[in-house]
């Protein structure tokens, strides 16, 4: 939600820039209309859309996803992932969320109130109809203003120039000027902390005035056209979605506008602009819900569960049942997930595990369909190898290994190597790469911030790092429950020691490393007496 927030914040900033450097003063208001319209739209939008052909822009990652990393009191369960979410009951989450509702609730009081006092106007005053416009006559009153099809005119101005003001809110009815207003009105009741929003509804009106003006005034007579204008008492009424004639803070900029030549026509090249800054958008959009898929990738772990043996058979438990039936579920309803089963000899397991169908599969794991009773499939990823046979048995896969040939452990020929580990056989240098950054953390981690910072029950931390060609920790970013964990994670990750870089074809690579860092806050025992 944050990030979204942020997205659209950004774009809304960017449009804005744009329309105030090159496009405002342009005579094109129409054009200048359907920008603000669109690009307001275009910003709540563009975060939203997920463009295939854009995610690919950025060469996905290969990620080894290291074992997770317990802290304090929390043990790990040797034979699968934690599958309760962590327990956060913290007090910042609450309090953002309730005053994010709190200014919903008031913008909408607020929205309520203009028009509750529009109704008031309505029904107090005199009314008639002319043509298809409604005119209401407001009693002791020099106020102008339409509203839809409602023209309102106080009784106090003068019959001269009634004419040109009804002339000018004809242009705000036929328009429908009322409907930009009312666009802008609900975003400020869902985006009320966002002040882009009130700049957007501020530069529709400004535009909304030199569109009626443009299509009122008389070219061979503008001169009483402005003596009109500043010659009237401002009583404007204070209600932002309609549109009112006299408006003290725009007289000087209408009066401007209408002094402007209009715009010469290859001036509309300007709007072309919209191209690349709308691709970019999306580019940037689509190449951030990748990484959020990467990241989300950890939280996926409530569906790995590993089936173990010693002799070569493995036996399907209840337990075990159960967990592949939720692996199965969750592949069935969310097809842009796939499987993914790691067949290891030598450690005799069989991991399941779930990922986004945009991450990059090794290429020994073949791409398998998985049939179910029911009618319905999902697809999965094994590394299928002359070593092992696989059959289907009672809905869950069991393995018979059938000899030594070694199984490949990572993406890349050559992993990164912890300092300690490069004498050990290269099948052992990955755990003993694990052991080591699970030590490190377990032995800088600061446990007690958590309970610091009132949050209780199993806290989970996914950290995403990368090992660069030199053997550096870098590019490291984190998800937690509180930002204070997020930071002590990087804090923690970044003070690992330098490696010996992983090393692919001959070359030294980046190698992108995920690290679930999960620990149990214990509970602080109250004594009644």
């Amino acid at each position: 939600m944050f990030q979204y927030i942020i997205q659209t914040v950004a774009f809304q900033l960017f449009f804005l820039m744009v329309y105030d450097f090159l496009l405002k003063k342009e005579t094109f208001f129409n054009w200048n209309r359907a920008y603000l319209l669109g690009t307001a739209v275009l910003s709540l939008l563009i975060p939203l859309i997920k463009i295939e052909s854009f995610k690919h822009v950025v060469s996905p990652d290969y990620i080894i996803t290291l074992p997770e990393v317990f802290l304090g009191h929390a043990q790990q369960d040797a034979g699968a992932v934690l599958s309760d979410p962590a327990v956060v009951s913290q007090s910042a989450f609450r309090s953002w969320e309730m005053i994010f509702f709190m200014g919903v609730a008031v913008a909408m009081l607020l929205f309520g109130f203009k028009l509750f006092k529009m109704f008031r106007m309505f029904v107090k005053n005199p009314k008639r109809k002319v043509n298809n416009f409604h005119i209401v006559k407001l009693l002791n009153s020099s106020a102008a203003f339409s509203f839809f099809k409602y023209i309102f005119l106080g009784e106090l101005i003068n019959e001269t120039d009634k004419e040109a003001i009804l002339k000018h809110e004809k242009v705000h009815v036929r328009q429908r000027h009322s409907l930009d207003m009312l666009l802008f009105e609900i975003l400020r009741i869902f985006f009320w902390f966002n002040p882009l929003i009130y700049m957007y509804q501020n530069r529709m009106v400004a535009l909304h005035e030199f569109i009626a003006d443009a299509h009122t005034v008389n070219p061979d007579n503008k001169k009483v056209y402005y003596q009109n204008l500043l010659s009237q008492v401002f009583d404007t009424k204070a209600i932002s979605f309609i549109n009112p004639f006299f408006k003290q803070s725009l007289i000087k900029k209408r009066i401007l506008m209408l002094t402007k030549s209009k715009s010469k026509q290859i001036n509309l090249l300007k709007y072309a602009i919209l191209i690349p800054i709308v691709t970019g958008m999306l580019v940037y959009s689509a190449c951030t819900v990748q990484n959020e898929l990467t990241n989300l990738g950890a939280d996926l772990s409530e569906y790995t569960y590993v089936l173990r043996s010693n002799t070569g058979n493995f036996e399907i438990s209840d337990d075990i049942m159960n967990k592949h039936q939720k692996y199965q579920a969750f592949l069935k309803t969310h097809p842009e997930y796939v499987g993914k089963v790691f067949l290891d000899k030598e450690a005799g397991t069989i991991t399941y595990s779930i990922h986004s169908r945009e991450e990059k599969m090794p290429d020994d794991f073949m791409k398998v369909t998985e049939n179910l009773p029911d009618g319905s499939s999902y697809d999965s990823y094994i590394n299928f190898s002359r070593n092992v046979n696989v059959n289907q048995s009672n809905d869950a896969t069991t393995a018979t290994y059938l000899d030594k040939t070694d199984v490949p452990f990572a993406v890349i020929d050559q992993v990164p190597v912890y300092p300690g580990c490069e004498d050990l056989p290269n099948e052992e240098k990955r755990a003993c790469m694990s052991k080591n950054i699970a030590m490190f953390v377990n032995k800088n981690f600061n446990t007690t911030m958590a309970k610091n910072l009132g949050l209780v029950g199993r806290q989970r931390i996914n950290v995403i790092f990368k090992i660069d060609k030199e053997g550096n920790v870098t590019g490291v970013r984190s998800r937690a429950p509180h930002p204070d964990l997020e930071e002590e994670a990087k804090r923690v990750i970044n003070a690992l020691p330098k490696m010996i870089p992983g090393e692919h074809n001959g070359e030294t690579v980046n190698v992108p490393y995920s690290l679930p860092i999960i620990f149990q806050v214990a509970d602080v025992p109250t004594n009644k007496e």
